[in-house]
């Protein structure tokens, strides 16, 4: 078999014509050039070469052997580029998982940035809700999270993306809606529509966490996981519900959307994660083009020094 410093030789000998003139474009002298020609034919059991006192020619096994010779070579070096890409977080393909909730805003926002900053890396998408995804990290079958904050987890990391207000959905023929504001009490006294204590649990204990607060249950509960569902039913008259801001690209045309009463400052937010020791080199890279993009990015990420368990992206 033939190595592939007996194919640059080859083609340089071959485009010269000249031993001498290739020799200087390889950096080398003649002899050793003319010794990896001659080990080039034995391994092909063909001569490439004529060789005369001043002249030297392809044989007709040669000049089909340059068009292939340079091919090999061509491959050689996309291969190693492309190598070194990957190895380096510039192409290959990372799996994101992602919320429900987050396809309404962040998540366009965080592909148009790694598009941009990325060009090469593939990115494959999962919806799951957080629990699944915290598994799924841990496990290595995604690379990032995008999830509702969770409680610390060895050999995972997170930073806070966004923080976002809760709104009040109503049917706009609901009563309260003509009303400037109701109290939490008041709303108990709803049927309420919201997320369920397990697939949903973080934005359950917040909507739920209000009502404590005010010292007040809310009477009939009906559980839905998506934020889409919930605003279709109470579109449809079942209930009213507390839900997150970015609720306002996808609310229905019957359902009125206002701050929640008392003007109680409850916001929701969502968190990126990530293995401390994942092994795809496009997460780092893609951390990177975060740190340096988005807005509001403060200490804490690969690379920027010392920082608590959990930072902030944006706001």
């Amino acid at each position: 078999m033939f190595a592939f410093t007996q194919l640059r030789c080859f083609v340089a000998v071959a485009e010269e014509l000249h031993f001498h003139r290739a020799a200087a474009r390889l950096n080398m002298t003649q002899p050793p050039l003319s010794r990896q020609i001659q080990l080039l034919e034995h391994a092909l059991g063909v001569t490439l070469l004529l060789r005369g006192n001043r002249a030297v020619a392809l044989t007709p096994a040669g000049a089909a052997f340059l068009h292939d010779a340079r091919r090999m070579l061509q491959l050689a070096e996309r291969a190693t580029l492309h190598a070194r890409r990957i190895a380096g977080g510039q192409s290959g393909q990372l799996t994101i998982g992602f919320t429900a909730a987050s396809g309404y805003g962040v998540l366009p926002r965080l592909v148009g940035l790694l598009r941009s900053r990325l060009p090469e890396v593939q990115l494959a998408l999962r919806e799951m809700v957080s629990l699944d995804q915290i598994e799924a990290l841990q496990a290595g079958r995604i690379d990032l999270a995008l999830l509702r904050p969770m409680a610390r987890r060895p050999g995972l990391r997170t930073a806070r993306l966004l923080r976002e207000p809760l709104l009040l959905a109503l049917p706009r023929a609901h009563p309260l809606a003509t009303r400037p504001e109701a109290g939490l009490a008041e709303l108990a006294e709803q049927p309420l529509v919201t997320y369920p204590p397990v697939e949903g649990r973080y934005l359950h204990d917040l909507v739920m966490g209000l009502f404590q607060v005010a010292g007040a249950v809310p009477e009939r509960v009906q559980y839905v996981s998506q934020t889409h569902s919930i605003l279709a039913l109470v579109g449809a008259g079942l209930g009213i519900a507390l839900v997150p801001q970015a609720a306002a690209r996808l609310c229905p045309e019957d359902v009125l959307l206002r701050p929640p009463p008392g003007g109680i400052p409850v916001a929701a937010e969502l968190a990126l994660a990530w293995r401390e020791e994942g092994e795809n080199p496009a997460a780092p890279a893609v951390l990177a083009a975060l740190r340096q993009d988005w807005a509001g990015l403060c200490a804490g990420w690969p690379g920027a020094g010392a920082a608590p368990e959990e930072t902030r992206l944006g706001e």
